[in-house]
């Protein structure tokens, strides 16, 4: 007998707002001393009364609204009650029955329809580490905005899931909601797994949860480990279960953490503290929102391919993040007066692996035309420019100062651009340093 996947996968994103989800407590919490962002709303003191972040609420929205969404009529936040060490007032404030996003979808580039259940807003718990016998709690990201993506159970192949979480990924990128940066627990997956018979059109009356894990690679390997293990257990006359495991990456294996609950597990009840917010009273704000949308990485891939003649391959690439595009946007428009053409352009920044945050579109063009780019490597030159450029930027000097290292990229930005791209970059970084260093 041969055996299908049945996979839904859920995403929790942290947005990029700048206070919590709750609170007025910063939500700039990573690398931070611990517990030094937090109040008593966030540490679930007696007394504390939530209040909903504006912006977090929109973000959410935008999101919902770039996956096809329709903004719930009436949407309110509950209490998801659980045995939560890392939320002080033991529970999560999140939504389950009235979501603010409901019933989207996003096409994969291999034209398969995933279904959206819900884009729904809650909160982030703390952050546990465990030492030795101890156990240490980090309140820092307790209460930080968090969006959750909710799938219906749609895929049947591992490089599905993959291709769909990259792509939520580049759209939470684009629409400049989070960082979406997986190293640090921006962007989490969890999926839920189960298998049956090829030919059988009812879901299995089980799923296995795969909980918080933080890299494609490790949900493609959990996912495969996980279907090889149910057919397994299946074909040995085993009975499965609604289970919660993790992955344990040094075995490359999946383990039970818990037998998982349903919802009425949880105890779901409104949030006695927080109002319920009706599509009536949002419609302004929703319209501002669909206004002002950027245009998302597949619309610009498709227009790319229309408007510039640009094959598959190409567009994958120069769309692959919104930086990248809009530099080879801005070298195609300067490239018009100098008959450059965007394949051209596109040529040029692929092969020769152009570093954008170095090189301006004008010097791109330059070198198409076949002219010598007259480099400045006087260090002296250098130093005026780079004086210059500082004056100009002071904003950047300070964030350098007050340690925002990738503030310096935007100083060298400014000395390009005075240079005419002409700065010897690899003798200005080092200029730049040393006089920030003083200054």
């Amino acid at each position: 007998m041969n055996y299908e996947p049945v996979i839904g996968l859920e995403v929790h994103v942290e947005l990029n707002t700048k206070s919590k989800m709750f609170c007025r407590c910063s939500a700039d919490y990573f690398g931070k001393e611990p517990n030094t962002h937090t109040c008593p709303v966030c540490l679930g003191l007696p007394g504390a009364l939530p209040y909903i972040n504006k912006a977090a609420i929109e973000a959410c929205m935008k999101i919902g609204l770039a996956l096809n969404c329709s903004i719930n009529e009436v949407s309110r936040f509950e209490r998801k009650n659980y045995f939560y060490p890392d939320l002080a007032k033991g529970y999560q404030i999140s939504q389950y029955r009235w979501p603010l996003c409901i019933n989207g979808y996003l096409i994969l580039d291999n034209g398969q329809k995933i279904r959206i259940n819900r884009v729904h807003q809650e909160e982030d718990t703390g952050k546990l580490t465990h030492r030795d016998s101890e156990t240490l709690i980090d309140f820092n990201r307790s209460g930080v905005p968090l969006v959750e993506i909710v799938t219906e159970p749609d895929f049947r192949d591992v490089q599905s899931v993959r291709d769909y979480a990259k792509k939520l990924q580049q759209l939470f990128r684009y629409l400049g909601v989070s960082n979406a940066d997986m190293e640090r627990g921006d962007m989490r997956l969890e999926a839920n797994v189960s298998v049956r018979l090829v030919g059988q059109e009812e879901l299995p009356n089980y799923r296995v949860e795969l909980k918080n894990i933080n890299s494609f690679r490790f949900m493609a390997v959990a996912i495969e480990y996980e279907i090889k293990r149910q057919i397994g257990a299946i074909k040995a006359g085993e009975k499965l279960s609604q289970e919660t495991r993790g992955w344990n990456a040094d075995k490359k294996c999946t383990y039970l953490q818990r037998s998982k609950e349903e919802a009425n597990d949880y105890r779901y009840f409104p949030e006695p503290d927080l109002p319920e917010m009706k599509v009536d009273r949002l419609q302004a704000t929703v319209d501002s929102i669909k206004a002002k949308m950027p245009e998302l990485p597949w619309e610009k891939k498709e227009r790319f391919q229309k408007e510039f003649k640009l094959s598959i391959s190409q567009t994958a690439i120069l769309t692959e993040s919104k930086e990248l595009a809009d530099f080879f946007e801005d070298t195609v428009k300067h490239g018009q007066g100098h008959d450059v053409n965007g394949v051209q352009v596109a040529n040029h920044i692929i092969n020769k692996k152009i570093n954008i945050k170095e090189v301006l579109p004008t010097q791109v063009i330059e070198e198409l035309r076949g002219k010598k780019v007259g480099i400045i490597e006087d260090e002296r030159e250098l130093e005026k420019l780079a004086k210059q450029a500082m004056e100009e930027n002071q904003k950047s000097v300070e964030d350098y100062k007050s340690g925002k290292v990738v503030a310096l990229q935007a100083i060298i930005g400014g000395v390009m651009k005075l240079s005419s791209g002409k700065a010897d970059t690899s003798k200005l970084k080092s200029i730049l340093e040393r006089l920030l260093t003083y200054a």
